[in-house]
């Protein structure tokens, strides 16, 4: 078998893309997914518990399309088909006359009826529509459900809940991020080993096959290639809140290598891969810079360059041939991106390094670190020392300068109310931190962490922090403000404000100002305001 068509198994349009109880009449795929196969923390979860899953009880694998929940149902029935019953596709009926509901209620009527454990594979929206549309005599079950899915807990009675979501792919809880699944599989894919089918296959490519899928291979062997697209990965699941499913990653890594060109530009082109069409608005040809624009001139004037063309004869070594313009400038400048933390040759891509710093990449130690601080906080002096900083220099510091972006000559307590004319109405309000609600707080999700803020000892809605949020919020702080290419974050910082307003319209103190002119207004009682005028700041 060819490298081509070999890899073609890890296509989403392969038919070996979805395990069934159909057995496969292709030996060699069936090696190839068998090898590739990697154990994820949700499936250890579901072994321990189908193990012990007993009589009456169910259990619920949840997710989304091509998670891989087929995978490990198809894998447990075929070990424990004889004591416990399987359905491993709820959002199909199975049957013409019968929609994927009446199929569930047919399934539980029999669970009940038998008393077998009973497994159940379902796309969380399915879960949702069965709860609101199943049959009455499952309303016991269709209660878990909604308890499940109002309250993420995994045991509801008889009823067990699994959810692909509360297993990530990557990893915040270590001192930097990491995605054992992830690596595990490159390095399947790219083991220098015999075991490997795919490297016997380009083995056999090499020198008298496809030249480019050979380079390809190459480079997405090299170590710190694959932390770059790691980083790529992780920028697509944090800032574009793109869930990674193992069918979407293998066919992703396919293209990567089997793609119309080299690596390089594979990773940043248009595909109809749900990863790859995320990454590619992180494409480093978007990037202006002079280093940058003043290279792509160079090369397109063909100005000579001892060092570049240095570079480039070492690139033969890849099989990438610059002089032969089969790879644009343009291209380069996403291998140099690739290559960004590598050293080859003479280093001569090195030179445009820091184009390629991300302050969000440069934010994602600080969000874990304050992802892990508020999802593990237990009261201790030195976690409360490090919040109370992180909210007092960044939470509350941004969002006090968010609420007084047009009004520049307030206190630090005093926030902006609105405009009259020339008057502006701001009341004083103490912004703090609530520590009860952190330490209480069970919600935990990859893509955003629960900030908790008291006004005058009211407490405001859990303030979900993006990572987009947080590099807004260290923006702000740094004297930007935002604009409509911001809009889909500042929406959070609207609400926030807009919640802070409701409750200083009802302080019994307001300020009213203009220019140098402050007037006081007290309520003393329903009756009653006082009124005390003072010029200049105070």
């Amino acid at each position: 078998m060819k490298l081509r068509e070999g890899l073609s198994a890890l296509s989403k349009s392969s038919p070996y893309a979805v395990t069934t109880n159909l057995r496969a009449d292709f030996p060699e795929f069936d090696a190839l997914k068998k090898y590739l196969f990697v154990e994820t923390d949700i499936e250890r979860a579901f072994r321990k518990r189908i193990q012990s899953l007993e009589p009456n009880q169910i259990l619920f694998l949840c997710g989304s399309s091509g998670d891989g929940k087929s995978e490990i149902m198809t894998r447990y029935n075929r070990q424990y088909s004889e004591c416990i019953d399987f359905h491993l596709d709820a959002t199909h009926s199975f049957h013409p006359k019968m929609t994927a509901i009446d199929t569930l209620d047919k399934v539980f009527s029999k669970h009940k009826e038998n008393g077998r454990p009973l497994a159940v594979g379902i796309n969380i929206g399915m879960l949702g529509n069965y709860a609101e549309e199943g049959s009455e005599q499952h309303d016991d079950i269709r209660q878990t459900i909604k308890k499940f899915l109002n309250t993420k807990k995994a045991d509801q009675n008889n009823c067990f809940y699994l959810d692909f979501e509360l297993f990530p792919k990557f990893d915040l809880s270590a001192d930097v991020h990491t995605s054992d699944f992830l690596k595990q599989l490159l390095t399947k894919v790219t083991a220098s080993t015999d075991d490997n089918p795919i490297f016997r296959m380009y083995k056999k490519e090499q020198g008298i096959g496809d030249t480019i899928l050979c380079t390809n291979y190459q480079l997405l062997s090299i170590t710190q290639v694959q932390d770059v697209i790691f980083d790529l990965l992780l920028k697509a699941r944090l800032e574009k809140d793109q869930f990674i499913t193992t069918r979407s990653l293998l066919d992703f890594i396919h293209i990567l290598l089997a793609g119309p060109g080299y690596i390089f530009d594979n990773l940043f082109s248009d595909s109809d891969n749900e990863l790859g069409m995320k990454i590619k608005d992180f494409d480093p040809c978007a990037i202006r810079s002079k280093n940058l624009d003043m290279f792509i001139l160079q090369r397109q004037l063909e100005l000579p360059s001892e060092e570049f063309e240095q570079f480039s004869r070492d690139l033969l070594d890849y099989k990438i041939n610059y002089s032969s313009k089969k790879v644009k400038e343009y291209s380069l400048v996403r291998l140099f991106y690739l290559l960004k933390d590598l050293d080859f040759s003479n280093n001569f891509h090195h030179k445009f390094k820091k184009e390629f710093n991300d302050s969000l990449i440069e934010n994602y130690a600080n969000y874990a670190n304050f992802w892990n601080l508020n999802s593990n906080y237990d009261g201790e002096l030195k976690e409360k020392a490090e919040l109370k900083a992180f909210y007092k220099n960044v939470v509350l510091a941004s969002i006090n300068l968010y609420a007084n972006r047009n009004s520049k000559n307030l206190d630090g307590d005093e926030f902006f109310i609105s405009a009259h004319g020339n008057w502006q109405l701001t009341a004083k309000l103490e912004l703090s931190v609530d520590y009860g609600a952190i330490k209480k707080s069970e919600e935990l999700k990859l893509g955003y962490f629960n900030a908790y803020v008291k006004v005058a000892d009211k407490q405001l809605e859990p303030i979900p922090i993006s990572i987009n949020l947080l590099d807004l919020m260290y923006r702000i702080v740094r004297g930007y403000r935002p604009n409509k290419h911001d809009k889909n974050t500042v929406v959070l910082l609207d609400e926030i404000v807009d919640q802070i307003v409701e409750i200083a319209n009802a302080s019994n103190i307001l300020y009213l100002h203009d220019n140098n002119l402050r007037i006081k207004l007290k309520q003393v009682d329903e009756d009653d305001i006082e009124v005390e005028y003072r010029y200049g700041k105070y």
